[in-house]
């Protein structure tokens, strides 16, 4: 790749740009850089994008390892007890309603699954910097919102090992599941295991050079390594990331690390989005416009659907409910890391899903508490009628 330096400042600066002026208009800034990918396409040869593809690796895999570090595993069984139930009705309304209504509408079951991994997920990054720029964060609902993000967060991993093990073998049999589900069991224990009995024997050696140069070394060491491990095992890198995050967040030290590698995260995580962007072709695509339109409309009623239903459950009064019901539907990050599993002339129609609901969502969280106190006045009247 000629030139790596000038073109690798210009994309910089770009990205620099364009999501100065999405932020200064109140939208996220993962469509600015899907946006450029789907504009400077065709500027980029095989060679500079199979670049971009393995810089955009280290980006992803990076923020999931970031991820795995705020879950401590007492975290994770404390976390699932109490959003348990909420967590799996997003998962049976969001996943599998999308995937049953994408098989209606004559997709085959691969691009049905991979559809409803992409409606799944709210954007953790969107909601979490939401909830902080509007104060809510702290709100009853706020709590709500935070622990269905974290039990999406770990379904998501799981969910992206199974998609990319039925990519590969391309088919779908209860043995091709036994077989994904028992890796990605294997893992886990093992990342389990590691954490018990090697890190938490460590911890005082870690947090006594936690603020030496070297550590972060060891840090991205361990996250890649068990990214590669999962890829060797025909699972999600992502996986692999995040189990390395938990084993790590277990020596009591995940601030200081999430503190060392954020900023890199920060240069990578740009290039996913946008070697995405660039593997969008606008000229190829399937565009079926009534499927989308359904899709996006269910997308977004699904997650109201479990913002009042499981808010209720949880706990939230009927106002607060209301107020997360219309604070969920914006995708980001794992959708884009699940549509990037499509076939490319398929990721134009992900790619307009992910952006509608994106936009759509952030609209519709800072119309949230208007709207939450509107109709919950409403329908308290119409009950004392």
């Amino acid at each position: 790749m000629d030139h790596i330096f000038i073109i690798g400042g210009v994309l910089f600066l770009l990205f620099f740009f364009v999501s100065y002026f999405f932020q200064k208009a109140r939208l996220p800034s993962l469509l600015s850089y899907i946006f450029l990918g789907v504009i400077l396409a065709g500027m980029f040869t095989g060679p500079e994008l199979r670049v971009l593809d393995e810089v955009s690796r280290m980006g992803i895999v990076l923020l999931f390892f970031l991820l795995g570090l705020h879950f401590p595993l007492n975290r994770l069984v404390s976390i699932s007890r109490r959003i348990w139930k909420a967590g799996l009705i997003d998962l049976v309304l969001n996943f599998g309603g999308s995937v049953f209504i994408a098989s209606l509408l004559g997709f085959d079951l691969i691009f049905s699954l991979i559809i409803g991994g992409v409606a799944y997920a709210s954007s953790s990054a969107m909601t979490i910097r939401l909830l902080e720029e509007s104060g809510r964060d702290t709100s009853p609902e706020g709590e709500f919102k935070l622990a269905l993000l974290i039990f999406e967060d770990l379904a998501a991993p799981v969910m992206v090992s199974v998609l990319v093990g039925l990519s590969v073998t391309g088919r779908i049999t209860g043995s091709d599941l036994a077989i994904i589900f028992g890796k990605v069991v294997i893992m886990t224990v093992a990342a389990v295991v590691i954490a018990y009995y090697l890190f938490r024997r460590v911890d005082l050696f870690i947090q006594r050079y936690i603020n030496k140069d070297f550590m972060p070394l060891f840090a991205v060491s361990i996250a890649f390594i068990f990214a590669g491990l999962a890829e060797y095992l025909e699972l999600s890198k992502l996986l692999g990331a995040f189990l390395a995050g938990v084993m790590l967040s277990e020596t009591g030290t995940s601030r200081e690390f999430d503190r060392m590698i954020e900023p890199v995260k920060n240069l990578f995580m740009p290039f996913f989005f946008f070697w995405f962007g660039t593997s969008i072709d606008l000229g190829t695509g399937r565009m079926e416009p009534l499927a989308l339109v359904v899709l996006i409309l269910w997308g977004l009623i699904a997650k109201m659907i479990v913002g009042l239903w499981g808010g209720r459950i949880y706990g939230l009064t009927l106002k607060g409910s209301l107020r997360a019901a219309f604070s969920l539907g914006q995708r980001g990050e794992f959708s884009v890391v699940i549509a990037a599993l499509a076939e490319t002339g398929l990721r134009v129609f992900l790619g307009i899903y992910i952006s509608v609901t994106a936009v759509v969502g952030v609209y519709l969280f800072r119309m949230a508490p208007a709207m939450g106190e509107r109709i919950g006045d409403w329908l308290m009247s119409r009950g004392k009628q």
